[in-house]
């Protein structure tokens, strides 16, 4: 046996997941000096983290030699203050809303398992289920990348684990309606992942809906309006007989001391969340009226941009010449090659956006 053939072949399988690219990558392939690059492909928060957390990241680390609360039950308090929902019905995981996700991929995925994932989407749910033996089922949004509730039904069988919806949608920036969600909920008799990292920026959520259907989990994350993508830090509101399943699978101490210090400090900041929300709302406005492409409306802090009959590669490549990071969409499965994923930026880096997809044409 050759010694590659150790690895799974689930994993193998697997395509290499494609992250954003970097300041220090394009300053060093286009010779640019770092300062002058902005970097709106990954949707972070460009007014950085809140001050408080900062400050109570600082205090922590004097004390990193030693271990965390297993269940990080101190932020899991600040989250169920934030969320309106009881302790028992929250975990809280690292790294990131990945954490949750593999976990919950290590409780259920078992031989012959399968999950439903609408795309485009986020690709990390087909990493995850991919690498712990599911099989991956697709079902394509349809031209407006609404999800198509009564074919993710469809493709519901019994060997069906978990669906996967992500509202907002990454990258297309829709929901998708509470309604739907209902009677995929009703219909089905799988776990229903809801993915909702950029509710913060949507009109509506459903994270209530947990208190009603005992097979409903949400994911959220500090990484977008929080700031603090760089912590790894997120966390889940599921049913309480979940809970107790899942924190047998959870790694032990995956929330580090200082993440849990931070997402307190952070959760208690409404001034600097209030002030990234309406950076987000007046650049969506912005970015809407001034763009020189099609626009998708969007509830996340990011616009979906079609540049057809132009491509994705030739449009990003012209904006990373010119110090603007985006994110071309062609990774995506199913988005096609015109779509350019922009996060929302300040005001300032909205404009050299703007500028910067103008000039291309």
């Amino acid at each position: 046996m050759a010694i590659y053939e150790l690895v799974k072949p689930e994993i193998r399988s697997i395509a290499p997941y494609v992250p954003g690219k970097s300041v220090a990558e394009i300053a060093e392939k286009y010779n640019l000096e770092p300062d002058s690059i902005i970097k709106l492909g990954s949707n972070e928060n460009p007014l950085g983290p809140s001050p408080a957390a900062v400050r109570a990241l600082q205090e922590a680390a004097g004390n990193v030699n030693i271990y965390p609360s297993a269940d990080a039950r101190e932020l899991v308090d600040a989250i169920s203050a934030y969320v309106g929902m009881p302790q028992a019905n929250i975990v809280a995981s690292g790294p990131g809303m990945d954490g949750l996700l593999d976990g919950l991929m290590r409780m259920l995925i078992s031989a012959d398992s399968e999950v439903v994932i609408t795309t485009p989407t986020f690709s990390y749910y087909e990493i995850s289920a991919t690498a712990c033996g599911a099989q991956p089922v697709f079902v394509k949004r349809n031209e407006k990348f609404d999800v198509d509730i009564d074919r993710v039904i469809a493709a519901v069988n019994e060997n069906t684990k978990v669906v996967f919806i992500c509202s907002p949608n990454n990258p297309t920036g829709n929901i998708t309606a509470e309604k739907e969600l209902r009677r995929l909920l009703d219909s089905v008799e799988c776990l229903v992942f809801v993915d909702e990292a950029y509710v913060e920026f949507a009109d509506s959520d459903i994270v209530s809906l947990v208190g009603e259907y005992d097979n409903l989990v949400v994911g959220r994350t500090f990484s977008k309006a929080f700031g603090l993508a760089g912590l790894r830090l997120g966390y889940g509101i599921m049913p309480a007989w979940l809970k107790v399943e899942y924190m047998k699978a959870a790694t032990p101490f995956n929330v580090s001391a200082p993440a849990v210090a931070a997402g307190i400090a952070a959760l208690s900041d409404k001034k600097h969340r209030e002030a990234s929300q309406q950076m987000v709302i007046d650049g969506r406005d912005y970015l809407k009226v001034n763009m020189p492409f099609n626009v998708y409306e969007s509830q996340a802090n990011f616009m979906l941009v079609d540049v057809a009959p132009h491509g994705a590669k030739d449009v990003c490549d012209h904006l990373l010449r010119r110090g603007v990071i985006v994110r071309d969409c062609t990774s995506f499965r199913d988005a096609g090659d015109s779509f350019i994923r922009v996060t929302v930026g300040t005001r300032e880096q909205n404009e050299r956006v703007v500028e910067g997809f103008s000039t291309y044409l």
